[in-house]
């Protein structure tokens, strides 16, 4: 019996009944059962679970068993007891039976053909078998094929309605127009099929689905934009695609907006999966006037488990030039994370024929190293290593402002301390390098060792206040150096490990607080500083070459300097308030806090007493100038002479109490400051013979609206200058100046930025994050910040953020010197001012233009320059870049898919116009 689908549906129970009728008339006949057996009540086809215990139809059987359980001695009965064995039927299973339960559910109709063993599905179907699940308008299954159909309807109106989507756990789902399903082999077809694997969207005519899961799909189209129809994508006849692994592609043509471009690549591999996959890096190519047409940044990546990966590139020019990079990474959640990066470069320039011709071979080793802190408690190490030969930015980076930094520096440093205890140790080693200078400065090991304050007279189960004497504090610290200073060329060299300076520096500071007149703090102290060192220097002039000779003599040598001091400090509070009656007035008041500060230190001359110093003669008819036997060595000499004196500070702020009107908390009330911070710093030695006033140090800070960051800064010098411009031991008062000296240098600084209001619609036009996979956890920022700005120097468009139309940033910076003119006639005051700007603003939603330059106020014109102009093109992007101005100009115009597992897929055309000989070009 078939029951169309436009037909009356009968109920559940006649149905019921109807299979299990039908039913029992097969099991009689040829004692099986239909191959899918179907419960209509849970809409299972099931099979039956009741274990067989025979081979026929249950019969009655006699028990002639005599049981005997009466002791008495009575007379046993032997009468028949009869009993009856139940057995189920023997059930054989059909060799098409599915070995896992099929779920189902329609909400039009389900029709059950038993004759042709068919089953039809309408309305919205939702089938799940095994870890298969099929969402369809109508679905057909044929048991003798073990073959599912599905399908789309059309609507009233014409239009395609439940399309079949077909998902497998684990995979992206494929949605199609009609597809075929073998439940026993576990292929398939797939027509007119779409589905997204990874960033991407494939397109096919036909998909064959695999046993085991990969799919071959023909006639194929590959995509990273959303739009239907996309705005491009690459045609292939044929495409496999293996889940969560790989798409891997023939022959394949790009296309834009339908139309088949020039562009052919032979094949193609795009990963599907986020995380680590090995393969290529496929290279760029740029021109360089000095190094001719290069590829670049081309090399093989290595993934090498959840802890590290590696990374190889290299790059070569025609005119010679090469360069290779290795860059291993790894990373342990909570135990330590790092990077190392050690780049070799040989460059030409120039024809060899030339005299311009330049030749250099560099290298660079970055490392950067951190340690969690839950990885081993009181114990860290961190590195972070940047060193190269001096010429390796000049020769091998392009752009300006890494260029012109000049230097470099190292620290590696591992640090241990003790619970419960005041002790703690660090080993560490550092570098710092001037690549204009070529002088190199290394130091290690160094060790210090160092025993936080204690409080000996303290007892141990302190309660109340404690007396005088239980706050006198002591401290240690130990210091070891070994450091060199030399030229790049001597590394390595004998002369390198002799020149090496040796010292140990032992520190004992005593110190106690002592609260005193309430309002005023007292803090006495006492500091002990010896110093160690393994050689001295011996100078003596020689009158023939008139010169000094210098020689060393190797030993154990001490010298030791005792430092006295106390220091008084305070706060003072200062309100005034305007109109007292009037709680609603706009200014309510004004607060004023003084930090003042005074200390009085002593320092004996021990240098004279221990003859730490000796007087040589320098050139012939001039007095003999003393000079320190520990010049250079260790931790250098003390300073020369006794000194008493007092240092004393002023620091101040101001802040102002206003009624707002918008804000309700605290009673409307809203504290605005004034100034962040203002004051002067200076002090007197008391046992000088002359200059015994130092100059004044003033410095002021605030910040306008919360947007304008002010700061200055100046030295006040109190002494009069004579015709020559010399200092004379005499105060400007003591000339009827009426001032506290005369302002010699200062700076001012002004900076700020401004943006309008973030888009909140993002989507279209917004900016993609760049930087979310940049960043190794531990690395080092400055390292972290080089790698950023490398991005987007040889990037910009993406960098843009669409969803803000402008932004502004200013700085400005002006430091002046006042000298004596060289006829010294009178004074001169000298300016150096900056000013720097940078910006981007929207034409529309789908324009940006951004800027970045500076004035140079000496020379009347603008200086390093920046452009860049972005248009989002929705799946694309456009960057055009042009550096104007200065020795390093360029043009760049990009083209490339905002996707990033495209990202290397761009058109890039770029010229540079700098010379490394300083030429402008």
């Amino acid at each position: 019996m078939f029951f169309s689908r436009n037909k009356p549906v009968i109920s559940a129970a006649v149905y019921g009944g109807l299979c299990l009728l039908v039913g029992s008339l097969i099991t009689l006949e040829s004692f099986t059962v239909p191959a899918i057996p179907f419960s209509a009540k849970t809409g299972f086809f099931e099979r039956d679970t009741l274990p067989p215990s025979g081979t026929g139809i249950p019969v009655p059987e006699k028990d002639t068993t005599v049981v005997s359980t009466d002791t008495t001695g009575r007379k046993q009965d032997t009468g028949i007891v009869k009993t009856v064995r139940i057995d189920t039927v023997v059930v054989k299973y059909s060799k098409d039976t599915l070995s896992v339960p099929v779920k189902y559910h329609a909400d039009d109709s389900v029709v059950l053909n038993i004759p042709e063993k068919t089953f039809h599905l309408f309305g919205k179907v939702n089938i799940d078998y095994d870890q298969i699940n099929l969402k369809g308008a109508e679905v057909d299954y044929d048991q003798s094929t073990n073959i599912l159909k599905a399908r789309y309807r059309l609507d009233s109106a014409g239009n395609h309605v439940g399309a079949p989507i077909f998902t497998q756990q684990g995979q992206q789902p494929f949605q199609s127009d009609s597809m075929l399903y073998d439940f026993k082999s576990k292929r398939g077809k797939i027509y007119s099929t779409v589905t997204q694997q990874g960033e991407g969207f494939i397109y096919s005519q036909q998909v064959k689905k695999e046993a085991d899961g990969s799919f071959n799909s023909f006639k194929a189209r590959y995509t990273t934009c959303d739009y239907d129809p996309p705005h491009f994508d690459f045609r292939a006849n044929k495409v496999k695609i293996i889940p969560n692994k790989m798409l891997i592609s023939g022959p394949a043509n790009l296309e834009v907006e339908g139309v088949p471009t020039p562009l052919f690549i032979p094949f193609a591999i795009f990963p599907l999966t986020h995380g680590q996959r090995t393969g290529l890096l496929p290279p760029t190519y740029e021109v360089s006037q000095q190094k001719g047409i290069g590829l670049v940044n081309g090399g093989y990546y290595f993934g090498l488990g959840q802890y590290a990966d590696l990374t190889l590139r290299a790059e070569v020019y025609s005119y010679g030039s090469w360069g290779m990079t290795i860059n291993p990474r790894y990373f342990k959640r909570y135990k330590y994370s790092g990077s190392f990066m050690l780049s070799i470069n040989s460059t030409r320039f120039g024809d060899p024929e030339t005299p311009d011709f330049t030749k250099s071979k560099d290298f660079r080793i970055m490392w950067s190293h951190s340690m969690d802190s839950k990885a081993h408690p009181g114990v860290t190490f961190s590195a972070s290593v940047n060193a190269g030969t001096s010429t390796y930015n000049y020769y091998n980076i392009t752009d300006p402002a890494a260029r012109l930094n000049n230097i470099l520096s190292s620290s590696i440093a591992f640090s241990k301390t003790w619970a419960n205890s005041p002790f703690n140790l660090t080993l560490s080693a550092n570098h710092s390098q001037n690549t204009s200078t070529r002088q190199v400065s290394i130091s290690l090991p160094n060790l210090a060792f160092n025993m936080n304050t204690i409080y000996p007279f303290q007892p141990n189960n302190f309660v109340g206040t404690p007396k005088w004497y239980e706050k006198i504090g002591i401290g240690y610290s130990l210091n070891f150096q070994n450091a060199v200073n030399f030229a790049d060329s001597q590394f390595l060299k004998p002369v390198f490990f002799k020149d090496f300076q040796t010292g140990i520096q032992h520190q004992i500071p005593i110190s106690l607080t002592l609260p005193t007149f309430k309002f005023l703090t007292v803090s006495p102290g006492v500091s002990y500083t010896e110093r160690w060192y393994t050689k001295e220097q011996i100078l003596n002039f020689d009158p023939k070459l008139n010169k000094l000779d210098t020689t060393y003599k190797s030993g154990l040598y001490t010298a030791r300097q005792v430092t006295t001091s106390i220091s008084l400090s305070t706060a003072v509070y200062g309100m005034f308030q305007f109109n007292k009656h009037d709680k609603d007035a706009r200014i309510q008041a004004i607060r004023h806090v003084m930090r003042p500060s005074i200390s009085l230190s002593y320092q004996p001359d021990l240098n004279s007493q221990f003859y730490y110093y000796r007087r040589v003669d320098t050139a012939a008819n001039i007095p003999m100038q003393p000079f320190s036997y520990f010049d250079g060595i260790g931790f250098g000499p003390f300073g020369a002479g006794k000194f008493g004196g007092i240092s004393f500070s002023l620091d101040n702020n101001l802040e102002m109490k206003m009624k707002s009107k918008k804000d309700t908390t605290n009673g409307g009330i809203k504290k605005v400051k004034l100034l962040d911070g203002f004051g002067i710093t200076g002090s007197y030695n008391l046992v000088a013979d002359s200059f015994k006033l130092s100059p004044f140090s003033i410095y002021a800070r605030t910040t306008l609206f919360n947007k304008v960051n002010i700061s200055a800064n100046g030295i006040i010098d109190p002494y009069v200058y004579n015709a020559y411009g010399q200092r004379i031991d005499k105060y400007v008062w003591q000339a009827g100046q009426r001032t506290i000296g005369t302002l010699r240098n200062g700076s001012i600084s002004l900076s700020t930025s401004f943006k309008s209001p973030e888009k909140r619609n993002g989507g279209e036009g917004s900016g993609p994050d760049t930087t979310a996979n940049m960043n190794v956890p531990g690395q080092n920022p400055m390292e972290a910040e080089q790698e950023r700005m490398r991005r987007m120097h040889e990037n910009p468009g993406d960098y843009v953020d669409f969803n803000i139309p402008w932004s502004v940033n200013l700085s400005y910076s002006l430091n002046f010197n006042k000298t004596r003119t060289p006829d010294y006639k009178r004074d001169t005051t000298i300016f150096v001012q900056s000013l720097n700007f940078s910006g981007d603003f929207s034409l529309s939603p789908k324009w940006k233009i951004g800027m970045s330059s500076g004035f140079d106020f000496i020379h009347q014109k603008l200086t390093y320059t920046t452009l860049n102009i972005s248009r989002d093109l929705h799946c694309w992007r456009m960057t055009i870049s042009v550096i104007p101005l200065g020795f390093y100009k360029s043009f760049s115009i990009t083209l490339s898919p905002t996707a990033g597992i495209l990202h290397d897929l761009r058109i890039n055309r770029t010229r540079q116009f700098y010379d490394v000989f300083g030429n402008n070009q």
